[in-house]
């Protein structure tokens, strides 16, 4: 299995969730990364609900061995609607079998159980706490003529459990058609996005309107940056610090954000890119994410209050033999996982990478050249986006 590094590090250090493509690159599978006794990650594939692919969400740190995430079944959608579709690997974009239905997954002690839709047939989970609640979208039974093809059922945020076969749908905010929870705190506030409808593709619902926030039972949304579109909220630590992105008026790009205290700071972006995603924050208010230029070369960033934005290719060793190109979790350890691109690259192939803390002292980066990207991978990127520090690395996958 080829790792791609989208999930996230547990609390604990023990292990990194993520997805990887099986050896044919046409297909990929929700994967976990674990210490064996000597200290090594060792690779498990968590397999799926009887078709082709999966993929965990991000970003997932809880402490009690929950990975979320969707995971297609053995049938093809009678619809059509084809929500495989947001699966990417290497030799195939979309994964092929990207035509079964999908269900969102819970994964504990090895197995993996099937979260339902509420009417429909798609479910898709995105993140989980440490009380054992679930957040992610389910389909309904209502047929929306407003839905952009080939979608055609609506679509709302749910939280699963903790009990089992427990759902609760999340109020939708007025006006809006669909809706998806991406994270949950363990104070049981969720985040997330609602708009238009159309098929999602992974977290990115293209048209997303409105940042959410749902707090007791009640639907907030999060000021922008002005824009219409691309309004999402990723990632929500149990301080209530949340981060996302938003567009500025026109849409032209998108930017990394953070909401705290009832307002929004622009993260902005590395030097010489044009947007950014934050997608995730721990409870120190670090965040890490993406920073791409407008060609989708783009570099994994680290933002910490007081600092700024920082390229984390300049915070490890000048002798790493991995490009950092995307930072997707980040646990309270300051550990950060993500994807990579080995810097010989020969297959224009991508890697997960856990970055791990080290003594200032250890420090050996600084300067670090930016980096042409290969074709596909930019477009992998491209299709994927939404548009202590770390001083020493492994490659966990493949």
């Amino acid at each position: 299995m080829e790792g791609n590094g989208y999930g996230g590090p547990s609390n604990n250090g023990e292990w990194v969730s993520g997805d990887s493509a099986l050896p044919n690159n046409v297909t990929e599978h929700a994967a976990l990364w674990r210490r064996d006794s000597a200290g090594k990650f060792v690779i498990t594939d968590l397999g799926t609900l009887g078709g082709l692919n999966s993929s965990t969400g991000e970003p997932q740190k809880n402490d009690i061995g929950l990975i979320v995430g969707s995971a297609q079944v053995h049938r093809v959608d009678p619809l059509g609607e084809y929500w495989g579709a947001g699966y990417s690997c290497p030799n195939a974009n979309p994964c092929t079998g990207h035509q079964n239905l999908v269900l969102g997954f819970v994964w504990q002690n090895g197995v993996m159980t099937a979260l339902p839709p509420i009417g429909g047939n798609n479910s898709s989970a995105a993140g989980a706490n440490n009380l054992g609640q679930v957040v992610g979208w389910a389909e309904t039974a209502t047929h929306d003529p407003s839905c952009v093809p080939p979608q055609v059922l609506d679509y709302k945020a749910v939280v699963w459990g903790p009990r089992r076969g427990e759902v609760h749908e999340l109020p939708t905010f007025p006006g809006d058609a669909v809706a998806g929870a991406a994270a949950i705190n363990d104070r049981g506030d969720v985040v997330g996005l609602s708009g238009t409808c159309e098929v999602p593709d992974g977290n990115d619902f293209g048209l997303a309107v409105h940042a959410l926030l749902w707090r007791n039972g009640s639907v907030f949304n999060l000021p922008g940056l002005g824009g219409v579109m691309n309004n999402i909220a990723f990632a929500i630590n149990n301080a209530g610090q949340i981060a996302g992105q938003s567009d500025p008026p026109g849409d032209a790009t998108t930017y990394a954000v953070l909401w705290q205290n009832g307002r929004i700071i622009n993260l902005g972006t590395l030097p010489g890119d044009v947007s950014s995603d934050a997608s995730d924050i721990n409870a120190q208010g670090q965040v890490v994410g993406v920073s791409c230029d407008a060609n989708f070369d783009c570099r994994a960033f680290l933002w910490e209050k007081g600092v700024g934005m920082i390229d984390l290719n300049t915070l490890i060793s000048i002798d790493s033999p991995l490009y950092l190109i995307g930072g997707f979790g980040i646990n309270d350890r300051g550990e950060i996982s993500g994807t990579a691109v080995p810097k010989d690259n020969p297959n224009n192939a991508t890697t997960a990478f856990l970055a791990i803390p080290a003594p200032a002292a250890q420090i050996a980066g600084g300067t670090a050249q930016k980096r042409i990207l290969p074709n596909n991978i930019c477009a992998s990127l491209q299709r994927r986006l939404r548009f202590g520090r770390p001083t020493t690395q492994r490659a966990i996958g493949p």
